[in-house]
């Protein structure tokens, strides 16, 4: 749909080296890591959702940035996320309160961006603007969030989704301005009428395990998944 539109050298973006730079301070008491991932002087039990998932990666792989987007999402807490891609480093704000987001990319750009990549290198509380300085764009948060769930690294289910359960789309889901097509749109049509363990999503057409378990991670973070445990159907969705 759109050129690759990686950032280049007159973009705002800035190099890892001058993070590492700029962040080479030690860390204060509020700190902790997770995975290689800098948490900072986050809420603490924002921060004990995070910690929870650092058994779950390698050291030095950083944390899962859709792990830490739904974490956001549920605590409600505004958050300065630093991605890592390549030799690069992208500052991205997460408002859940009002599901917006500000960066310096824009939303073309984010498109053209290879979202395996991005490696989480800190997190921490969103910053408020100086007094008197000029409001950040803000970009809707919605777009964002189900791209990195269909697109990005993570091809698991989300913790708070997985295991034995049926799923649904909940009634009155606002996805319109995701513009939803092909097997995707079908597919979600079916589960606004039907609730459906995942080896059955997975059989639909156009579909497979893979593909499944990001479609629900997806509508996940749009709030607008039903998850089940105790439908009769849920036994047989693993």
């Amino acid at each position: 749909m759109f050129q690759r539109t990686q950032p280049n050298a007159n973009d705002p973006l800035m190099r890892i080296s001058e993070f590492e730079r700029d962040h080479a301070a030690p860390s204060g008491a509020g700190d902790a890591e997770a995975g290689a991932t800098r948490l900072s002087a986050l809420n603490p039990s924002l921060l004990q959702d995070l910690m929870r998932f650092e058994q779950r990666h390698r050291p030095g792989e950083g944390l899962d940035l859709l792990e830490v987007l739904a974490a956001a999402l549920r605590h409600h807490r505004a958050l300065l996320l630093h991605l890592q891609l390549s030799q690069r480093v992208i500052a991205l704000t997460v408002l859940p309160a009002s599901r917006q987001l500000h960066s310096p990319l824009t939303p073309p750009q984010w498109l053209a961006l290879r979202l395996p990549d991005l490696r989480v290198l800190r997190v921490e509380p969103a910053r408020a603007s100086a007094p008197g300085s000029a409001a950040p764009a803000l970009q809707a948060l919605a777009p964002l969030l189900w791209d990195m769930a269909l697109r990005g690294a993570r091809a698991d289910l989300l913790p708070e989704i997985a295991g034995i359960a049926t799923y649904r789309v909940g009634p009155g889901s606002d996805l319109h301005k995701l513009n939803l097509g092909g097997t995707l749109a079908a597919a979600v049509a079916r589960l606004r009428v039907q609730t459906t363990p995942l080896h059955e999503i997975a059989s639909w057409p156009g579909f497979e395990r893979d593909r499944a378990m990001r479609l629900l991670n997806a509508l996940y973070l749009q709030s607008a998944l039903i998850v089940s445990r105790s439908h009769p159907a849920a036994v047989s969705g693993l």
